[in-house]
């Protein structure tokens, strides 16, 4: 029970103290890096089910 309690207190110790946190800015850009990134792979990963589905809907029509 003391090695979880230690624990703790060390993993809060290193969150508060000796961990640095990015500035309000740069989380903004990041996420929206993120959010863009997202979006463009969805597209091109529905124009990929899309190119497939009609590739097949013509292979099974012959």
């Amino acid at each position: 029970m003391r090695k979880l309690i230690n624990y703790c207190k060390e993993s809060f110790t290193e969150l508060t103290k000796k961990t640095t946190w990015p500035t309000w800015p740069k989380l903004q850009s990041s996420a929206t890096l993120v959010i863009v990134t997202t979006v463009l792979l969805a597209a091109m990963l529905w124009v990929i089910d899309y190119a497939f589905q009609s590739l097949m809907t013509g292979i099974y029509k012959l």
